[in-house]
């Protein structure tokens, strides 16, 4: 019986170990040798020394405003998108017949990708589209009205693929706090407004810290509508772009690594950032969930 209970204590570590051991090994080859890979063929240029991609990236002037026209873009897309879904999110908090019909309908620009809601705003926000002409024929505005192939085109399409997945997951951890809570302070005479204040927000404070992370990525990392819907030799030449020409038009892939892991390193200091600041804002419970 003595030798037998050490093997029936460790069962449940060995079942776990069999499940995690896959998990990172697929993690190794998917993220982490390819980043260690692109490293360290950023540090191996054509020419020069170890750092010479990087000192070419940030003295070219073509190359290094890259990463301010990439944050004009990504910044102002993110605060947009978590900015409108919040209300939105708290006002249906609660279960209706109308939160899954509004949710499908959210999920159909994720489904349909860049390159397609790219299309039908060249259709309906192009100089001869819909809207332009719409306009002219009722006499609200002369002349075609320019929402694509400039700065605009860029963010508007940011902002349609990137406000579903901002609202989804700012839905998910609003309905998984309490309504106990909210209920209990009302008793005491708060109104909605204070309810919100001093209750939901300090409980929604990680959740919507990583939404804004995981939605400035997603933003940061913008390549097709900058090509599509914007002026990529001009004001949308952003950082993605820069890597795609080093990479497949000068196929210098040591240079292409180098303004990867730049890239890259923006977006670490934004989230690194975003993540300080929840610490300041709130500090106690990461959620009030139910149950």
């Amino acid at each position: 019986m003595t030798t037998a209970t050490p093997a029936v204590a460790r069962a449940p570590f060995d079942r776990a170990l069999l499940l995690v051991m896959p998990a990172a090994a697929f993690m190794l080859l998917l993220f982490i040798y390819p980043f260690i890979y692109g490293l360290l063929l950023s540090f191996n240029p054509k020419n020069g020394g170890a750092l010479a991609n990087y000192t070419h990236f940030f003295t070219t002037d073509n190359l290094w405003p890259t990463i301010w026209t990439t944050l004009k873009l990504a910044l102002p897309a993110t605060l947009i998108n978590v900015g409108l879904a919040l209300p939105i999110a708290y006002k249906m908090r609660n279960k209706s017949r109308y939160q899954r019909w509004v949710t499908t309908i959210l999920v159909v620009p994720i489904t349909l990708g860049t390159v397609l809601i790219a299309e039908g705003m060249l259709i309906y926000f192009g100089p001869k589209g819909w809207l332009s002409q719409f306009l002219q024929l009722i006499h609200l505005y002369t002349g075609p009205i320019r929402l694509t192939h400039n700065f605009w085109g860029v963010l508007i399409s940011l902002v349609i693929s990137g406000f579903p997945f901002a609202f989804l997951l700012i839905l998910s951890y609003i309905t998984g706090i309490d309504p106990v809570l909210a209920r209990a302070a009302s008793t005491l005479g708060a109104d909605p407004k204070a309810q919100f204040r001093h209750i939901y927000l300090p409980l929604l404070a990680p959740g919507l810290a990583m939404c804004f992370c995981l939605a400035f990525v997603q933003a940061y990392s913008v390549f097709p509508s900058a090509v599509l819907l914007g002026s990529p030799a001009g004001p949308t030449r952003v950082i993605s772009i820069a890597a795609y020409e080093a990479a497949f038009e000068q196929y210098d892939y040591s240079l292409a690594s180098a303004i990867a892991m730049i890239m890259g390193f923006v977006q670490l200091i934004i989230v690194a950032a975003v993540l300080g600041l929840r610490n300041l804002w709130y500090r106690g419970p990461v959620s009030g969930g139910k149950g």
